[in-house]
């Protein structure tokens, strides 16, 4: 499954496959494989990603387009 945000946030955050690869412990042409949508991303690693980026799963994975809910004020 193609999740371009995955690759958006890399180069908005300035940083390299080579990076995310090793902050992930995989190899370089298997988080390439991510980006491209070649092969499925783990759970697991779709929330070290969140993580890494301060954004929720929801973003990440295009479901929704506020980066991280939590930071925004809900006011009535």
């Amino acid at each position: 499954m193609l999740f371009p945000r995955i690759r958006d946030l890399r180069e908005d955050h300035d940083k390299k496959q080579l990076e995310l690869a090793a902050y992930l412990n995989v190899k370089p042409n298997t988080y390439s494989d991510y980006e491209r949508g070649k092969i499925n991303i783990q759970i697991d690693t779709l929330i070290q990603l969140a993580d890494f980026y301060g954004v929720s799963l929801d973003y990440l994975v295009g479901r929704d387009d506020v980066p991280n809910r939590k930071q925004r004020k809900i006011t009535k």
